[in-house]
């Protein structure tokens, strides 16, 4: 039964409206604020919990707000202060809508709108995580709608930093929470965690988040708006909160009833909620990928993943193995999230063509900056001769190298190239003298030119012309755009892989995606016009990056 909410303080500048909700240690109030006039939210300590400890977890979670309210899927934070009676209080943003655990109980979210929730609610995540800072309680209820109906992450109370111990109030036995016989949600206020949302680690002894566990509770979230239940709940049968851990560490999670949701989507959420922390993805923003991989595929535009913008180091992988810490997320302030376009080592001496501007579009992360991968291969050099004079072949090293040739074989490429042009010389006699004697000649409207031995006028099809080639956010597809120069009414267009030219795919659309790529490989295809059955004598060849 939910207690009655305690009075609401009286705070200078403000003015009461109602109570929006009650928690563990806290009630929120809806107030109007004066200058500048707005409607806040204001989050105060109850009386009861008035201890040093409280107080400074208060403060904490004032502070962790402030560090991330910038960020468009977090509640922000405008003031805290302490109030007249001595409570403690802070002014927060007045999210409007419902939260998410509102929201998919009236009625289950469609895919496209969970997938994009849950790339923004990553974002929220990752950001987090760049501060150092895990929330550690990531549910729907903590999940608030604002009046743009995007979602706004909530409820830093019982967060921490990535390196720290849970802080003591909040710890306590797996007893206490098993006390509880709902959901779980009452008795785990005692050690800081909502069970059906939480990973196995936190219902040991001695809980040991990470970055891994927000992941785990990221995708909990959105299963549970996509299937209208918690991912380990199980209909018709018992499920006290001593079920649900059994499941949960069993990763015994509830199949998917509806038939709309795609098997890559049910495969993320699957490898996010993995029992052992090592098999889930590494860090929110490698969720955020995967879920902007199941947009690509279904025909969605991938939602942009909100990060700062940071100067990102490589990891140093050097003795992760020996490292205590290895699986935890000391690192996370250096966030990978440009990684995805990390240029490739040139070889020595390779040859770089010009750059291209590539277009806006090839990176969704914001704060990546675009970049040119392109590389060729150098030419292979030949073997050195024996030593000895030499000459240099002078149409070799306008192709960037030298060819040494030896003297004694100077005389030979002389005569061979005399004896070459005498050749040439005599088929272009060849043809122009029996041109130019009276006859009959060909008429120029015949493609077989008649018989007088004219040249045949075959008319051929066109080669198409690159308009751009772009990667996808996340790198595992390419786009390609052409067009044809000198189009004809029911002309289309065949394209395959350079690798497979003869596995040729029809289209009438001047564009190809090739998905399945691997982030950061270079990806080959060529093109030609089809018309009237003829393709075009010298396809397109394209290559991004």
């Amino acid at each position: 039964m939910r207690r009655p909410s305690s009075q609401p303080p009286e705070l200078p500048g403000y003015t009461y409206v109602k109570v929006l909700g009650s928690g563990g240690f806290s009630d929120v109030f809806l107030y109007e604020q004066k200058l500048p006039k707005r409607r806040v939210a204001v989050k105060v300590l109850l009386t009861e919990e008035l201890t040093v400890a409280n107080r400074a977890s208060f403060a904490a979670e004032a502070n962790l707000m402030a560090q991330l309210s910038t960020h468009p899927y977090i509640v922000t934070i405008y003031q805290a202060d302490v109030a007249a009676d001595d409570r403690p209080y802070f002014v927060m943003e007045y999210c409007s809508g419902p939260s998410l655990a509102e929201r998919y109980k009236q009625s289950t979210f469609e895919v496209s709108d969970a997938l994009r929730t849950g790339v923004r609610l990553s974002s929220a995540v990752a950001t987090a995580h760049s501060a150092g800072i895990l929330h550690r309680d990531i549910k729907p209820a903590n999940v608030l709608t604002n009046d743009y109906g995007w979602p706004a992450l909530t409820d830093f109370g019982i967060s921490s930093a990535v390196d720290d111990e849970l802080l003591p109030v909040h710890t306590g036995t797996l007893a206490d929470a098993l006390n509880d016989t709902g959901s779980g949600s009452t008795g785990s206020q005692s050690i800081g965690m909502s069970v059906p949302w939480s990973p196995p680690e936190m219902f040991e002894d001695d809980p040991d988040p990470d970055v891994s566990s927000d992941v785990f509770s990221l995708a909990a979230t959105i299963y549970t708006i996509l299937a209208g239940q918690t991912p380990f709940e199980v209909r018709g049968r018992s499920n006290g909160t001593l079920d649900l851990i059994g499941r949960i560490e069993r990763g015994a999670i509830t199949p998917m009833t509806r038939d709309d949701v795609p098997q890559s989507l049910l495969a993320v959420l699957k490898k996010g909620m993995a029992s052992d922390r090592a098999d889930r993805f590494a860090t929110a923003v490698d969720f955020a990928r995967a879920l902007q991989r199941v947009e690509l595929e279904l025909g969605y535009a991938p939602t942009t993943i909100d990060v700062p913008n940071l100067l990102i180091q490589a990891p140093d992988r050097a003795g992760a193995e020996d490292d205590d810490d290895a699986t935890r997320a000391r690192s996370v302030s250096t966030i990978a999230v440009q990684e995805m376009i990390r240029p490739p080592i040139a070889a020595p001496h390779a040859i770089q063509p010009p750059q291209q501007e590539a277009p806006i579009e090839a990176t969704r992360i914001r704060g990546a900056v675009p970049v040119d991968q392109t590389v060729r291969r150098p030419r292979t050099r030949p073997t050195p001769p024996a030593p000895g004079p030499a000459v240099v072949d002078v149409a070799s090293e306008a192709e960037g190298q030298e060819t040494v040739v030896p003297v004694k074989r100077r005389l030979g490429l002389i005569i061979g190239s005399v004896v070459g042009i005498l050749v040439m010389v005599g088929v272009v006699l060849a043809i122009v003298i029996p041109a130019s004697l009276p006859g009959p000649q060909p008429d120029p409207g015949s493609a077989s030119g008649g018989t007088g031995g004219g040249v045949i006028d075959v008319p051929t099809v066109p080669k198409p012309e690159l308009v751009s080639s772009a990667a996808s956010a996340d790198g595992t597809s390419v786009t390609f755009t052409w067009k044809n120069p000198k189009p004809k009414k029911d002309d289309s267009f065949l394209w395959a892989m350079a690798e497979a030219p003869s596995k040729k795919t029809p289209t009438a659309e001047a564009q190809a995606v090739v998905t399945g790529v691997v982030p950061g490989s270079r990806v080959c295809i060529n093109v030609e016009v089809l018309r009237d059955g003829k393709t075009s004598p010298n396809p397109l060849e394209v290559c991004n990056p």
